[in-house]
């Protein structure tokens, strides 16, 4: 399958809160050899000057359709679990269905719970990929369906119709012509599939790292310097950050580019549940 070439790795940290711009975070790379270099990691508050989340994350979409030669991966899923739906559903009625709820995003997770009961006799259903990644969470759990929401409606939602990109594993048929291509990464699990430690390196109270997640994160720093070339702004940028976005955009761009230059894409593609629901590239 024909693959086009990039020359820029981009990731993705997101966030679907009312003040998202503040915990997306963007980290872009560069080749550099056999590595890569960090050019830039900036929040999408300070690229785009406001933090309000429909504001930025229509920047956001307007960075993917305005990069060129370019693979972005992004931190949240792309796609529901098949179980939620009649057999056979494509995945461009997940669109429809999330178009349903307005602004009401935790109310959309709580049809996708009571379809889960009534099916299955449990709250939460995993994808495929999901359970084969290591995901922490489902894609409609009640910490991560307002990023599900959000992120598949307000941004996937219109580039999966812009000419010239590529949502994968749902478009491989636009790939060989496709300027941009998006494809879904967690870093939880790139970090557990690299063996580095993968807890204790958030601190969502703020304030300055208590030592045991400094210590994490000088570890997962040390595994990320083997791929990346970083200075010591950036260094300085991703120690201090105290949600740790920053440095999760960096392990969602490595891990995105590595696992796409891996993948046997024609394998994903004819997957029969990865093109309904999504496939996680890690």
């Amino acid at each position: 399958m024909a693959v086009p070439p990039f020359e820029r790795f981009y990731g993705v940290d997101f966030s679907g809160a009312k003040l998202a711009g503040n915990a997306i975070w963007v980290a872009e790379l560069a080749p550099d050899g056999p590595r890569f270099r960090l050019t830039s990691l900036q929040s999408m508050t300070a690229i785009c000057g406001t933090a309000e989340r429909s504001a930025a994350l229509a920047h956001l979409v307007r960075m993917v359709r305005e990069s060129d030669a370019a693979l972005w991966g992004c931190d949240f899923p792309f796609g529901l679990p098949m179980e939620l739906f009649p057999d056979g559903t494509p995945w461009p009625a997940h669109f429809a269905f999330l178009g349903e709820w307005g602004e009401a995003a935790y109310a959309c997770g709580l049809e996708c719970v009571r379809r889960a009961v009534e099916r299955f006799q449990r709250k939460h259903i995993r994808r495929t990929t999901d359970g084969e990644a290591k995901a922490p969470f489902d894609a409609f759990h009640y910490r991560m369906i307002y990023q599900t929401f959000y992120g598949m409606r307000d941004v996937i939602g219109p580039l999966r119709q812009s000419p010239g990109t590529a949502v994968l594993p749902f478009q491989y048929r636009k790939l060989p012509r496709a300027r941009r291509v998006v494809v879904e990464c967690c870093p939880g699990s790139v970090l557990k599939r690299a063996g580095v430690p993968h807890q204790n390196y958030k601190q969502p109270t703020g304030g300055p790292l208590v030592l045991k997640r400094r210590r994490t994160r000088h570890a997962i720093l040390s595994w990320l310097a083997a791929d990346v070339r970083f200075d010591d702004r950036f260094r300085r940028v991703m120690m201090r950050n105290p949600g740790g976005d920053a440095l999760d955009a960096v392990i969602a761009a490595v891990g995105a580019a590595r696992a796409f230059a891996a993948a046997d894409h024609r394998a994903i593609a004819r997957h029969p549940r990865y093109r309904h629901e999504g496939h996680l590239y890690v």
